[in-house]
């Protein structure tokens, strides 16, 4: 393996605790309208765009689900939350983004969030200026699992997968991450590592304060 000079960065549930929140809102919002079975669904949605979640509610609930409104309502509810409470950050996530930062490496973020959320989100967390290139689901014509949202990424960064790594802690994730020819990190959070994930990762962390250790004490 060459030695990494990039690291790209997945968001919700890496850098913040939100698939926790919206799964949260989900369950509030299904609660409001009478829908059961909401939670596997939301699981098979962690690390894949708003397209990809759309089909994925429609398979559950039929293709007269009104997902478009359900999704709103939820929208609103994690709003409310966040400005409430703040933005739920991560153990670890800012001390990993400093230490990656003064040791001079390229800083990449490659969520299925569109754009202009992710943006937002990392502002109001302090942690935009942290990233050299920002990359949301609605950049892309293809969700994670495919690669192609983190190869776009890594081009943009004048990287190579060889010198990449991938933080990641969705299954979709990992899997686009090896498929792009890329080390990824798992740093699990509603989904627990498979012997697939652990077969498809270098590594499985608690933490992000844990890979920075890592980092710091062997260099990737």
């Amino acid at each position: 393996m060459m030695k990494i000079t990039t690291v790209i960065f997945d968001m919700d549930g890496i850098l913040f605790d939100t698939e926790r929140l919206v799964l949260d809102n989900w369950k509030q919002v299904a609660g409001r309208r009478g829908i059961s079975g909401i939670e596997d669904a939301f699981m098979e949605c962690i690390g894949t765009t708003m397209t990809a979640t759309r089909e994925i509610a429609k398979r559950h609930f039929g293709e007269d689900f009104p997902f478009d409104e359900f999704a709103k309502e939820a929208s609103e509810v994690f709003h409310e939350a966040v400005e409430r409470d703040g933005m739920p950050v991560k153990a670890g996530a800012g001390e990993l983004l400093d230490y990656l930062k003064q040791n001079g490496y390229k800083i990449g973020l490659a969520s299925s969030t569109r754009r202009a959320v992710v943006e937002e989100d990392l502002r109001m967390a302090g942690f935009l200026p942290y990233f050299d290139v920002v990359m949301g689901g609605d950049m892309i014509t293809h969700s994670k699992p495919d690669p192609e949202i983190f190869l776009a990424c890594c081009e943009k960064l004048g990287s190579v997968p060889e010198e990449t790594l991938v933080i990641e802690d969705s299954y979709n994730g990992i899997r686009a991450a090896n498929r792009a020819g890329m080390t990824a990190f798992m740093v699990p959070d509603l989904l627990p590592p498979t012997d697939e994930m652990r077969n498809l990762s270098s590594r499985i962390f608690e933490s992000l304060s844990d890979v920075k250790k890592e980092i710091e004490n062997n260099g990737i």
